[in-house]
């Protein structure tokens, strides 16, 4: 339910400090404190090297970069609006990957949240306490953390932090951050220096789904039932995917994410082009680049398993190019372990 869960959909390409409200899509900030973003495809705002330290992205090719602890009670948040308003009375599950940059002095054990019927646009640098959010006029609020029993204090690994939690029926936005000022955050140090610099993290992967099955997009797959990727088509020869089939991925992604002992089996298919020997290559190349993809969102690889058929299953006629474009696929099943 969350509009560029990885945030890899963007206007242009960061290449500042503070740009994640501007050149980001579906996102915003509900502060005036100046979030990052950070993209691959940049050389100043970049991954994994950027100016806080070296991480790669946890899914896709970016990530986001905000401060929960600083001097003077500064904080930046994230906001997005989710893709409908939740159910009253209805069970959700809340995640997201953080990692804290090398160049933090401080790590944090609890992340807020605040779940808002309208957007929030408070003009402010400091932490978005209760009182603050209360004063806006017309909105209604949920707000919550999400602790741990230890500090996130890792700057080498991406962590998942998560929760399920009851909606109230207004629910429309998202926003993340910390809602503590200085004194009441607890924190840690994680350098013996007095630099002062706070506790800056990375965020990837923000994903919010129902707990029970429901119709569209959210429901779950059905275990020992082979479906096919709807939008995972090749060229000719040709064995890469592009952002265009996200959706029907992080659906997967998500499902695998939430269900520990579910594991994935990913088969690749071929048109009869080409020699046998030729296409069964092609087959398994097209098969482990979705392969890959799971592996890098995360995804253990003994959870995973792949094969090529060639041009030995064809889903239609050989005999059109039409029917030769259904047949440059990839199908999967999601079976339990056992």
């Amino acid at each position: 339910m969350v509009k560029n869960p990885s945030f890899e959909d963007f206007l242009e390409c960061p290449n500042t400090l503070g740009t994640f409200g501007i050149q980001l899509k579906s996102w915003s900030t509900p502060t005036q404190g100046s979030t990052d973003y950070f993209n691959t495809c940049s050389t100043v705002m970049g991954a994994p090297e950027n100016f806080n330290g070296i991480q790669h992205p946890k899914f896709g090719n970016a990530y986001a970069g905000l401060y929960f602890f600083a001097p003077a009670d500064y904080r930046e948040y994230i906001q997005v609006e989710l893709k409908r308003t939740l159910q009253k009375d209805q069970k959700y599950h809340l995640g997201f990957y953080v990692s804290l940059a090398e160049g933090s002095d401080f790590a944090v054990k609890d992340f807020g949240v605040v779940l808002s019927h309208k957007a929030i646009d408070i003009k402010t640098k400091k932490h978005l306490s209760k009182g603050s959010l209360f004063k806006v006029k017309g909105n209604q609020f949920q707000q919550f953390e999400i602790g741990h029993t230890d500090f996130h204090e890792d700057k080498s690994i991406w962590l998942r932090v998560h929760t399920t939690f009851i909606a109230k029926g207004f629910e429309r936005y998202l926003i993340l951050g910390n809602l503590r000022d200085n004194k009441s955050t607890k924190k840690v140090r994680t350098k013996r220096r007095e630099t002062k610099k706070g506790a800056y993290y990375y965020i990837d992967m923000v994903s919010l789904t129902s707990e029970t099955k429901e119709s569209g997009p959210e429901s779950e797959l059905v275990t020992d039932t082979l479906y096919e990727f709807e939008n995972v088509h090749f060229d000719f020869d040709g064995f890469s995917i592009d952002r265009a089939v996200e959706k029907e991925l992080l659906k997967v992604y998500r499902q695998l994410e939430q269900h520990k002992d579910l594991h994935l089996e990913i088969h690749g298919h071929t048109d009869n082009k080409g020699s046998e020997a030729y296409n069964q290559v092609l087959s398994e190349k097209r098969a482990k680049t979705v392969v890959d993809y799971f592996l890098k969102a995360g995804i253990a690889s003994h959870r995973i398993s792949w094969k090529g058929h060639g041009s030995t299953k064809p889903k239609m006629t050989n005999d059109s190019e039409q029917g030769r474009a259904q047949n440059r696929r990839v199908a999967f099943l999601l079976y339990e372990s056992h």
